[in-house]
């Protein structure tokens, strides 16, 4: 078996792990934030949300933090746009690239979206098609590809449903997420199968929450097949709103910690990575989820 050299990570905390936060993070935490993940060797990072205030107000600083933000050559910053005015909303501040989602699971996406699979495809056709035209990239996020906390079970045929349609549409890049974290590798290796009908290995990703501790595991699953890009959320940060009891994303510091010790090249610098980490519990208030971070910041403390 031949695991891939080489491993990119997006580094997903400032948007997705910081938007659940109920207290506010001040702009300048957030691109502090964005500082540290770039110098612990982030190649790709997820900064803010173009969404309506009203629903997520963490993100109501996006603009700011845009604009706060230090950019560095060879560092791709990604943004969520969910519709036509949240893409108007962030073409003027550059992104790199942006992010559309969708669910897998028709009940998740009528309880967080309120509309159908096919409705809210529909509705990211313009959004991608202006993004294209703008010369930005998109990356499709599919969420719930193995498990939905309304319908339960996910079969790989609805996983492939969603992918060919936003296909269709021409998302560029596919992301398979475990949105509440009940994968385990064989359930994972079946959603990203159908992924990779559809799309080339190098535009296939994998994104896992750790609710039931199965996040590193489902990764190394994933490498078995070669797959090679995956999102992960400095210490730990984050969760799903819509779905009760699950924990943050993988933690970047654990997953860096076990691609090091498979001898995979991620170009990222643990300790400063850790260090990042402790930056943000700190803001936050709490310690780091992150057990390698957790571990290492107790060695450097002895």
């Amino acid at each position: 078996m031949s695991l891939p050299s080489r491993v990119t990570l997006v580094d997903v905390g400032p948007r997705d792990g910081l938007q659940n936060e109920k207290q506010p993070v001040a702009t300048e935490h957030k691109a502090r934030l964005v500082a540290l993940l770039q110098d612990a060797g982030l190649k790709e990072i997820e900064v803010t949300s173009f969404v309506s205030p009203k629903w997520v107000p963490q993100m109501a600083d996006n603009v700011d933090v845009m604009t706060a933000i230090e950019r560095r050559p060879g560092v791709r910053y990604s943004v969520l746009t969910p519709n036509m005015k949240g893409l108007e909303a962030a073409l003027p501040t550059k992104p790199d690239e942006i992010v559309v989602f969708a669910a897998a699971s028709e009940a998740f996406s009528q309880r967080n979206i309120n509309c159908s699979i096919a409705e809210s495809i529909a509705r990211f056709a313009p959004v991608v098609a202006a993004a294209h035209e703008a010369g930005i990239k998109v990356r499709g996020a599919l969420s719930c590809a193995v498990g939905c906390p309304y319908q339960g079970e996910v079969s790989p045929d609805e996983v492939e449903r969603v992918v060919k349609l936003m296909q269709g549409i021409g998302v560029d890049h596919m992301g398979v997420a475990d949105t509440i974290g009940v994968g385990t590798p064989k359930k994972v290796q079946a959603a990203m199968e159908r992924a990779l009908k559809h799309y080339p290995l190098v535009e296939v990703s994998g994104h896992f929450h750790d609710t039931y501790g199965q996040a590193l595991t489902n990764i190394y699953a994933c490498l078995e097949m070669g797959v090679h890009h995956f999102d992960a959320s400095v210490s730990g940060l984050g969760g799903c709103p819509y779905a009760k009891g699950a924990t943050g994303n993988v933690a970047t510091e654990d997953v860096v910690f076990m691609l090091n010790g498979l001898g995979i090249d991620t170009g990222i610098d643990i300790d400063k990575l850790v260090d990042a980490g402790a930056f943000i519990s700190n803001v936050l208030g709490r310690s780091p989820v992150s057990r390698v971070g957790r571990a290492l910041l107790a060695k450097r403390a002895a």
